[in-house]
């Protein structure tokens, strides 16, 4: 059989990315570059939660939105039991001729990859799952071992996209972004590749490296004359204030004031990002930033980005990773992660 990815047949294609997280759509970026240069004719529908669409549209990368209603099995969002009728109808009316199941290593999102009623059902074969009889030449055993860009690219590469080298992140900057970046620079006295970026929040507690160890490496960095700048979403005001209180030297706080690609682009011109393994991070891989990211419970395997403009500092305890949203014990893994050594990180990668 021809790989579907091939065969000029195939050009409308589901992919099934039942994702909330910033990281996880970013780093689905490369893998759906290599397809757009590779087959531009083929239309490229992303499956997710309907809130996701400002995220989606920033992709840089042309593809619909199917608003996902969520389903038992699949965690990122809430169920709407009464929104899976019309979710599959909508589905069926856009004839896919191919849907991936491109979540992760859950079956239940190759369940719903299966109700999409496309002429083909593929991609990700979770742990433990088996592909129903005839279609496991469309099916790829899920990669534990790669980066998650690198899986999504191993994936459509198995599919029959022509092999192009490493996966390369990105995230496009509007005029409006560079616009409201040059604002927020003179307001607030910020001199392009003279500011450090703290990024203490994540959407898990067990992802928080403490506030004490961030106002550690805050007032490091500002010894050595950056400019300390803390940033988050809204809901993250509380812990970044708490860190800028805790810090000796005077911070920036921009936490909740720039939109997304105004963060985008003050990353950019940072002299490093210090965060936790978040959004963040994979944003400044995305513009090219340099970053030092703190892995509590997260997999570095799955997520620390390679290069020598980015590193990863883990803890040194048995436990980790582990796939714990709120530490059932000490929360041992935070301790172990020194401020110095994430301040040393900084400021090798701002002197470079």
């Amino acid at each position: 059989m021809t790989p579907p990815l091939a065969d000029p047949a195939v050009r409308r294609v589901a992919l099934v990315r039942l994702r909330v997280g910033l990281g996880d759509l970013l780093c689905t970026v490369p893998a759906l570059r290599r397809l757009r240069a590779a087959r531009p004719d083929v239309e490229v529908t992303l499956v997710t939660f309907g809130r996701m669409a400002p995220v989606v549209e920033r992709l840089g990368v042309p593809v619909a939105l199917l608003p996902f209603p969520g389903v038992a099995g699949v965690p990122d969002g809430p169920v709407d039991a009464a929104g899976w009728a019309p979710f599959t109808a909508d589905a069926r009316a856009r004839g896919f001729d191919l849907a991936l199941q491109a979540y992760g290593d859950r079956p239940a999102a190759n369940g719903v990859a299966a109700a999409l009623g496309a002429r083909l059902t593929g991609g990700f074969a979770p742990t433990g799952w088996d592909p129903p009889a005839g279609t496991e030449a469309l099916h790829l055993r899920y990669p534990l071992h790669l980066h998650e860009a690198d899986r999504h690219v191993a994936l459509l590469e198995h599919l029959g996209l022509p092999p192009g080298g490493e996966a390369v992140m990105g995230f496009p900057l509007t005029p409006d972004d560079e616009a409201e970046h040059a604002a927020t620079l003179a307001a607030r006295g910020l001199e392009r590749g003279r500011y450090a970026v703290l990024h203490p929040g994540a959407s898990a507690p067990t992802r928080r490296w403490p506030v004490g160890r961030y106002a550690a490496v805050g007032d490091a960095l500002a010894a050595e004359g950056l400019t300390v700048v803390v940033t988050g979403v809204p809901a993250e005001r509380d812990v970044s204030a708490r860190v800028v209180a805790a810090m000796r030297a005077p911070a920036v706080d921009l936490t909740g004031a720039t939109s997304l690609g105004g963060l985008a682009a003050l990353l950019r011109d940072s002299a490093v990002l210090v965060g936790n393994d978040t959004g963040s991070a994979h944003l400044a891989a995305a513009v090219g930033a340099r970053s030092v990211t703190v892995f509590l419970p997260g997999d570095p395997v799955r997520w620390a980005h390679p290069g020598p403009r980015h590193r990863a500092l883990t803890p040194t305890v048995a436990c980790a990773p582990c796939p714990h949203l709120a530490c059932p014990i000490e929360f041992r893994c935070a301790l172990t992660v020194e401020p110095a050594a994430v301040a040393g990180a900084a400021l090798e990668l701002a002197a470079s």
